[in-house]
């Protein structure tokens, strides 16, 4: 289990929770975050680093479901371990579609937690991973031109220079430069890498 650099967020509306979480989980070496609500959780900067959410599900206002939408749509992205004290089957199976890694049902164990845990940062670190590389391949296609760009979207859709030449009503040896420039500014060796590349940054279906 990784705890270095890495901090568990923890929501729960019972202030004891949050006190009782918040000591267990520092005594392991963990940076805790802990929060009575899940607006007050939205409203923390969240640094990218190693990071998971112990998120109670029945919160006042908006509840852990709704938290877990919310944090989609702003692009908060660390795993949920769901803890609940009137846990049911049709709760779990809803948690776990969503994408949590577990559901815990109050009380739990430490060791249970701390199992939950250290599935949860090893998908961060993958999860980090992949925003890292996404990050990275869209601050190459902001460096394409208007032009390019408009090139760049059809080779990952598998057209052919002469196609493009065709569609656009210019010259193939156009469409071959500014082919020839796409491929310089993503860094991009092969059709393939870019279609790849495309695909990681969620601009063609994988």
């Amino acid at each position: 289990m990784t705890s270095n650099n890495s901090i568990i967020y923890v929501v729960d509306d019972e202030v004891s929770i949050c006190r009782a979480l918040g000591l267990l989980l520092k005594s392991h070496g963990f940076r805790a975050e802990t929060f009575t609500s899940a607006v007050d959780f939205l409203a923390f900067k969240h640094p990218k680093v190693l990071s998971c959410l112990i998120l109670d599900i029945r919160l006042p206002n908006i509840n852990g479901f709704a938290l877990q939408g919310m944090m989609a749509e702003r692009g908060i992205i660390t795993p949920i371990i769901f803890i609940t004290g009137h846990g049911d089957i049709p709760m779990t199976v809803k948690a776990m579609k969503a994408g949590a890694i577990d559901f815990l049902a109050k009380p739990f164990t430490d060791k249970k937690l701390f199992d939950a845990i250290t599935i949860a940062l090893s998908k961060s670190k993958v999860q980090n991973k992949d925003q890292s590389e996404k990050d990275k391949i869209l601050r190459r296609i902001k460096t394409l031109s208007p032009r390019e760009l408009e090139v760049f979207n059809f080779v990952v859709q598998g057209m052919m220079n002469k196609n493009i030449a065709s569609k656009r009503g210019t010259s193939l040896q156009t469409i071959k430069v500014h082919r020839g420039r796409v491929m310089q500014k993503m860094q991009a060796k092969t059709v393939t890498e870019l279609i790849h590349m495309a695909q990681k940054a969620g601009l063609t279906a994988s």
